[in-house]
């Protein structure tokens, strides 16, 4: 019979945040796959490595990081082809991956490659929007507020609508793009509601306001936008 794979959420980064069913399945896996930038280091397996036996099996995916779709997707066939052929053998395969596997993840590619053919199980874990706004003590909605996520490369146009709809704005995958969203929350009159978090949960984490945070953003960035408070707070 085919194994299970299992897509599981690491979260943000601190391994303390690793649910405990997600930590009881790394330390039972024979085989353990996760993602990794091409040529460097893998974050998910940094943050779940006290967790994985020393004898199990790795299967490593250099997924490079561009704009050009095309090699992310020849990185994840691979991968898929590689794990498909353990679960062939009767192995289980724990996929580790950052944040949840569902939300901006990883395992979702994977997911669409091999659920048609096989036992898929996803074990969801804490987000990097819930942790910036667990450190940066600010609620994200309240009985009927809207809260809305923005990927940080959209437009200016389509995030200027979403902005003036939602009642709290996330935004993610800030990074280069900072500056600009900068300029575009100032100029809806919301810089003064914006807050600025930069590598949620780990040992550099910042929370400034975003009119202080400089233009040299790293990748795991994120602004929280509260336009309101609702008033039974």
């Amino acid at each position: 019979m085919s194994g299970t794979l299992y897509g599981v959420g690491l979260g943000p980064g601190d391994p303390e945040l690793i649910t405990r069913r997600a930590a009881r399945l790394i330390e039972a896996a024979r085989v353990v796959a996760y993602p990794s930038l091409a040529g460097g280091e893998s974050f998910a397996r940094a943050i779940a490595a006290d967790l994985i036996a020393p004898d199990a099996r790795e299967i490593r995916m250099d997924v490079p990081m561009t704009r050009d779709r095309a090699p992310a997707q020849a990185a994840y066939d691979a991968g898929a082809a590689e794990i498909a052929a353990a679960l062939e053998g009767g192995d289980d395969v724990v996929c580790l991956c950052e944040g949840d596997p569902f939300f901006y993840g990883s395992f979702m590619y994977l997911h669409a490659r091999l659920a048609p053919r096989f036992t898929v199980r996803t074990v969801p874990g804490v987000t990097s929007l819930t942790a910036c706004a667990a450190a940066a003590a600010m609620p994200l909605a309240a009985r009927n507020e809207v809260m809305t996520v923005l990927p940080g490369p959209l437009p200016d146009a389509a995030l200027r609508d979403h902005l003036r709809a939602a009642d709290t704005v996330i935004c993610m995958k800030v990074g280069r793009h900072l500056p600009r969203l900068r300029a575009l929350l100032t100029a809806e009159g919301l810089l003064d509601a914006a807050t600025y978090v930069e590598r949620a949960t780990l040992g550099a984490e910042r929370v400034m306001p975003l009119a202080e945070a400089s233009d040299d953003a790293p990748y795991f960035s994120m602004i929280l936008v509260a336009k309101g408070t609702d008033p039974w707070l």
